[in-house]
């Protein structure tokens, strides 16, 4: 009998522990989920190709930063065998300024294939935070 997890679950496991690393921050931990041709569109419009640009950048953004997951979730792609993952919750920690965070809503949408992320859109509440911050908010949050 074959013990190997569901697709749908094992790319749901891949998600997290990348996840995971990438909020020590890990790069290189992260980086061992994803693959050679990966690509990650951060809010914006921002692309990297790695786990190392985008820790990078949320270096510049803030202080330190984690997530808190509120749920996974997943579905099979039965004509490309690829697996659409969604992982969402707040993303809590500490602006540059020494100010903490904890309701900064997040989604990320992943693409597994062949047991490695291919491709990640992130979006977030932190922009939109930040106009609020210096007064440039078109309303208030």
């Amino acid at each position: 009998m074959d013990q190997s997890p569901d697709p749908v679950t094992r790319a749901k496991s891949i998600v997290e522990a990348y996840l995971e690393r990438s909020m020590v921050p890990d790069p290189e931990g992260a980086s061992k989920y994803v693959s050679d041709d990966f690509q990650l569109v951060f809010t914006g419009g921002r692309r990297f190709s790695g786990p190392a640009e985008s820790s990078a950048f949320n270096a510049k953004r803030y202080a330190w930063v984690k997530k808190r997951f509120l749920r996974t979730d997943a579905a099979l792609d039965p004509e490309t065998g690829d697996v659409h993952v969604y992982n969402t919750g707040y993303l809590y920690g500490e602006w540059k300024d020494g100010t903490a965070f904890e309701t900064n809503r997040y989604m990320d949408k992943f693409v597994v294939r062949g047991g490695k992320i291919v491709g990640t859109d992130v979006w977030n509440d932190s922009a939109e935070i930040l106009l609020h911050k210096a007064g440039l908010a078109e309303a208030e949050l």
